[in-house]
């Protein structure tokens, strides 16, 4: 597969992986190799970043597009991860509540929808 896919699958940057990852084709094999015993650089990435916009999203606990709209469009690291956490613009808490609320939307739809299956007619 291309770096691209391989690093999006580990959850880092491609940008911020060694040139020889970003140069090759990981196979299947090595990407369950790095994902099973991660290199130091690996883990380096995942605990202090950069972070890709999914991993950004996930720890401020907002959705990607909240994200484009605080115009927050470069990789972060951790270390700014926690400072926009204590900071608490108003823009992160607006995003927050909107996911939530989206979640809960999302949550009561899956609902209704097993509900009517258990509801509807067999065989018919």
């Amino acid at each position: 597969m291309k770096p691209a896919t391989a690093a999006k699958k580990l959850g880092v940057h491609l940008d911020a992986t060694p040139e020889e990852f970003r140069a090759g084709v990981v196979s299947r094999d090595e990407l369950d190799a790095l994902q099973a015993d991660p290199p130091e650089w690996l883990r380096e990435l995942r605990r202090n970043g950069p972070h890709p916009r999914q991993v950004v999203a996930d720890r401020l606990g907002v959705s990607i597009s909240g994200l484009a709209r605080a115009e927050i469009t470069e990789p972060l690291t951790t270390a700014q991860i926690v400072a926009l956490k204590e900071e608490q613009p108003e823009w992160l808490r607006r995003e927050r509540t909107t996911r939530a609320e989206a979640q809960r939307a999302e949550a009561r739809l899956r609902a209704e929808r097993s509900g009517r299956r258990r509801d509807a007619p067999v065989g018919g």
